[in-house]
């Protein structure tokens, strides 16, 4: 399901993978996470080369609870940037952890074809977002009358 090498990655965007994985860890550790204790830290590489993050934040009320996926693209929105070119997810060591459903949604509406970096044991896997979201909902998709 990988779409992309590292070495393909690499030549494709000018970073490797792992950098970009290594910034998502620098922001996990500053998630705030006290109910669910599963932090969780989200690098985005955007059209230009800069890369933003961020981490989840929870809530009392946890439908507040925001996504560290969702912190990182409303914070490159908010910086100018809506074109994200890939993202790498980061949890505890050994954690597989794909975006939520909610946050599959809401990459998509900037980037359907974002490449998502994720750790996988000891390695990284590289897959795009629309083949972990397939049919994601878009306004253009839907017909009036």
């Amino acid at each position: 399901m990988e779409v992309l090498s590292s070495r393909e990655f690499r030549a494709a965007f000018g970073i490797e993978p792992l950098d970009l994985m290594r910034t998502a860890e620098e922001y996990m550790v500053r998630a705030y996470a006290p109910y669910s204790n599963f932090p969780v830290g989200a690098a985005i590489l955007l059209e230009g080369g800069a890369v933003t993050g961020g981490c989840n934040v929870e809530n009392a009320s946890y439908g507040l609870s925001l996504c560290a996926e969702r912190v990182a693209m409303s914070k490159a929105v908010s910086e100018g940037n809506r074109k994200p070119l890939a993202i790498a997810v980061s949890a505890l060591p050994g954690v597989f952890c794909p975006p939520c459903g909610a946050c599959r949604q809401f990459l998509s509406e900037f980037n359907p074809n974002l490449i998502v970096v994720l750790k996988n044991g000891s390695k990284l896997d590289l897959f795009g977002l629309d083949a972990l979201f397939p049919y994601s909902f878009a306004l253009n998709d839907t017909k009036n009358g």
